[in-house]
């Protein structure tokens, strides 16, 4: 599965992005997807460094969102399209980072948010910086 991540950019403190992850190479369905923030100068780090945000369980679509993002960033997908999205509302200084999202073959979704590593593919990541 190939993964590319897109919609980052710079924004003021109180706007608003949506992200876009589209994949290709196998059946998107299959997956859970996950997404995840890397803080600036940690980006050679590596995986481990990667925080889970948000994800979507496959089949049941059931989501989960960490305290810090819950309320404002909403994860969607679109099987058809081969596509999910993070809505990102309200944003931030402290949402700045490389957004990057993840599959995987898990149930729940969870298990790769927690575990980063885990993940089966990943997305190349896209910046979002927000400004005050």
């Amino acid at each position: 599965v190939q993964l590319v991540e897109s919609g980052g950019g710079l924004v003021q403190r109180g706007g608003s992005l949506r992200l876009t992850c589209v994949a290709s190479g196998d059946t998107f369905e299959d997956y859970s997807i996950g997404w995840f923030r890397q803080a600036p100068g940690k980006e050679i780090m590596g995986i481990s460094e990667r925080v889970g945000i948000s994800c979507i369980t496959r089949g049941t679509g059931s989501t989960s969102y960490v305290d810090s993002v819950k309320g404002r960033f909403a994860l969607s997908r679109d099987d058809a399209k081969k596509t999910a999205y993070l809505t990102m509302n309200n944003l931030q200084v402290e949402d700045t980072a490389i957004y990057f999202c993840a599959v995987g073959k898990f149930e729940p979704c969870t298990v790769m948010t927690r575990w980063p590593t885990a993940a089966n593919f990943w997305g190349q990541g896209t910046q979002v910086t927000v400004s005050s």
